[in-house]
């Protein structure tokens, strides 16, 4: 998108203004996730998401007919901004399900995120510029000709529609414990009542709000969370520009659905090992132990991806397939310990202030992520002739050095944990 916009004025310098649409949505989010937050601890979890799913409806297919790039960019914040899901849909997640079966509960929370960061660029792979791939079924005079990369944001945007639609019929979580209140008779008296009461409990949400930030437990954790989250989205932005860049700037050549297919393996295998594996490891070892095995195994995965490049054929797609699923195996498994520890920090009346708090400070790191990521690729390969890390070596070593600084975070007197 952002070479056929023309706004890069070589090839190098793609990689730092696909960076700034990327990280456009999550400045957005960042912007509102405290609010979106708040809302969902007042008016309840299923008002805020069925408003981020509509925002997604419309600003994703505006983002498909983006004729510059100043347009992309404005859609994308625009999305960030009034897409306050993640945090409520955690906390939903927490509620809906017994302690025991929170960590699955998370982990399917996490998989969805998993799997969409990947299902989405694979999807734009083989649905990006239809008029060039399918010639036969579309017409480069029809809309999706006029505007290449309509076709995969219609998708996404229709499939929201319908997840709007059904969200209609989730049960609201957070009022669950007074529904035995529905049978009491409504007369002045219990009016005046439950007025009462609801002005005490106003008066008891300001004390406990303003205490999430001498939270420790809490607050440990979303630091953690946002270095790794920082680690990921540079990940993610730098994997699909290694993967699409020429094999002379130590990239692999591959195609959009190329990448798809690769990206398309691994979110099938992320849905397996979350829904089945995550929550066994979870009650054996504990989500710090898992999140910190994950973070040391991640680092000699990435010193082995300059080396990969270097390999063609069958050699190189089969072990691409296998690091990318490895990877996103032990990211998804970081982030699920997190959201784990998070959620058992605070009680259910501050869970969505905190996974708001929490989505504020991610959205600011990911909003680093992928503009440092593009901006550390194109400086990596105007250096590929340097005596000391050249080319693609410097930029896996940059995320190694992130991943090492997560995984220190993860031991005490750092991260704590919640006691009752």
């Amino acid at each position: 998108m952002i070479k056929d916009f023309q706004i890069a004025k070589r090839e190098e310098d793609i990689g730092s203004y696909a960076g700034y649409v990327g990280s456009s949505f999550m400045f957005g989010r960042a912007l509102t996730s405290v609010f979106w937050g708040l809302v969902a601890d007042r008016y309840g979890r299923k008002p805020v998401i069925i408003m981020g799913t509509a925002s997604v409806v419309i600003f994703n297919t505006l983002f498909g007919l983006s004729v510059n790039f100043w347009m992309a960019v404005l859609t994308r914040f625009l999305l960030g901004s009034l897409n306050g899901l993640l945090g409520p849909i955690k906390a939903y997640a927490c509620e809906i399900f017994r302690e025991e079966h929170q960590a699955l509960g998370l982990s399917t929370v996490s998989t969805a995120w998993g799997i969409g960061l990947i299902i989405g660029p694979a999807l734009g792979g083989f649905l990006a510029q239809p008029a060039e791939k399918y010639p036969n079924l579309f017409s480069s005079e029809s809309l999706f000709g006029k505007f290449p990369y309509f076709l995969p944001c219609l998708c996404i945007s229709l499939f929201a529609f319908g997840v709007t639609i059904a969200a209609f019929w989730l049960p609201e979580t957070l009022h669950r414990h007074n529904d035995d209140d529905d049978s009491c008779d409504v007369s002045y008296d219990a009016l005046e009542s439950a007025s009462a009461e609801v002005k005490e409990e106003e008066g008891r949400e300001a004390t406990p709000k303003k205490s999430l930030l001498k939270n420790w437990p809490l607050m440990s954790s979303i630091i953690v969370y946002c270095v790794f989250s920082l680690h990921d989205m540079a990940y993610s932005e730098i994997f699909s520009l290694w993967a699409n860049s020429p094999k002379k700037l130590g990239g692999l050549n591959y195609s959009t659905q190329m990448v798809g297919e690769v990206l398309a393996i691994t979110g099938f295998s992320l849905l397996v090992f979350q829904l089945s594996l995550y929550p066994f490891l979870e009650r054996i070892l504990g989500p710090i132990m898992v999140a910190r095995i994950a973070g040391v195994l991640t680092i000699p995965l990435l010193t082995s991806y300059p080396y990969i490049a270097m390999l063609s054929g069958f050699g190189l797609a089969f072990l691409l397939n296998c690091a990318s699923v490895v990877k996103n195996l032990l990211s998804v498994s970081i982030i699920t310990g997190l959201f784990i520890l998070q959620n058992r920090a605070v009680d259910q009346d501050q869970r969505g202030a905190a996974n708001g708090i929490a989505m504020t400070g991610m959205s600011l790191f990911k909003a680093a992520g992928p503009a440092g990521g593009g901006a550390l690729f194109s400086w990596a390969q105007k250096r590929l002739d340097a005596s000391f890390l050249p080319g693609s070596q410097m930029v896996f070593f940059v995320l190694n050095v992130v991943e090492a600084i997560g995984v220190l975070m993860t031991f005490k007197p750092f991260l704590a944990q919640r006691h009752d």
